[in-house]
């Protein structure tokens, strides 16, 4: 056995590991402090503390090509959930950013994360929208119209990060979070609103080639945001830093989601002057035309 296939082997027993061991997300009273507006397909609110674990509990399913994290109780109340698909760095598997996942999945998301540890050309995360279109429109499913298929972001971790925006080529993304991505893509290939986020400390992908794929983005509404401290391996797990501003951005995109808006749009963005979170921060002119709170 090769050297290359004993450390993908191993990244994949531990990912299984860590997705079988990691705690379910627990369920949190929803911060009330902040204006608690109606989502979009009927995703219940939770303020503004977006680091807090959402209103579902989560369920995760292993298979062969995803792995699939989902809220438990999928359409009770009659809501479809939005979709995110993953995409791993290299050499990693979903396992590896459980926690993360799972987060997501207790906000209301369904998470399709490709198994692949190399995700660049998106291929396995694409897929994952077919699964899911397939399993909404089967009656003995358990998706069963409980999937919001007009609301679908792309999201991924180093060369996942440039498969992020890769995958949003495809028609059906909405949105896409590169998170510390690597430089194997082209912003110009879509047009969708893009969340750039990069570590101050990260010596693998350099702040300074996140910021070159944010300024190739003039194009479409970008953000780049720079976390403070942050080094290459800091988002993995439970997302450190990255998981409060990446959920906030997905509930905005995917969910309508107001209690975000004000958190990256209008004047006086909460982000934008969080210097405690962000060593960089900026937005493009495309960006800074999508009101804030009030249409200011």
């Amino acid at each position: 056995m090769s050297g290359r296939t004993s450390r993908l082997l191993g990244g994949l027993l531990l990912g299984v590991l860590l997705t079988l061991g990691a705690t379910p997300a627990a369920t949190a009273e929803p911060d009330t402090t902040a204006t608690t507006t109606v989502t979009a397909a009927g995703i219940p609110p939770v303020g503004t503390d977006w680091d807090r674990p959402g209103p579902y509990e989560v369920d995760v399913d292993i298979e062969v090509v995803h792995t699939f994290y989902h809220p438990r109780t999928m359409g009770a109340s009659g809501e479809r959930h939005p979709v995110v698909i993953w995409g791993n760095g290299t050499g990693a598997v979903p396992g590896i950013y459980s926690s993360l996942l799972r987060h997501w999945a207790s906000h209301g998301f369904i998470v399709a994360a490709a198994n692949t540890p190399t995700s660049n050309f998106a291929l396995s995360m694409r897929a994952g929208i077919d699964v899911l279109e397939r399993r909404n429109a089967d009656p003995g499913s358990e998706y069963f119209g409980r999937v919001d298929l007009a609301r679908i972001g792309s999201a991924g971790h180093s060369q996942g990060g440039a498969a992020a925006v890769n995958a949003a080529v495809d028609a059906r993304v909405d949105t896409a979070v590169p998170i510390q991505p690597g430089p194997l893509t082209d912003p110009d290939l879509t047009g969708v609103p893009v969340f750039y986020l990069a570590g101050e400390r990260d010596l693998t992908v350099w702040p300074a080639l996140v910021k070159a794929l944010y300024r190739d983005s003039d194009h479409l509404p970008a953000v780049y945001g720079e976390v403070r401290g942050a080094g290459h391996l800091s988002s993995i797990g439970d997302g450190g830093a990255f998981r409060a501003p990446t959920t906030a951005w997905l509930r905005f995109w995917l969910m309508d989601d107001e209690n975000a808006r004000g958190f990256f749009f209008g004047p006086g963005c909460g982000y934008c002057a969080d210097d405690g979170l962000w060593s960089g921060w900026d937005r493009n002119e495309r960006a800074r035309l999508i009101p804030g709170p009030g249409g200011v």
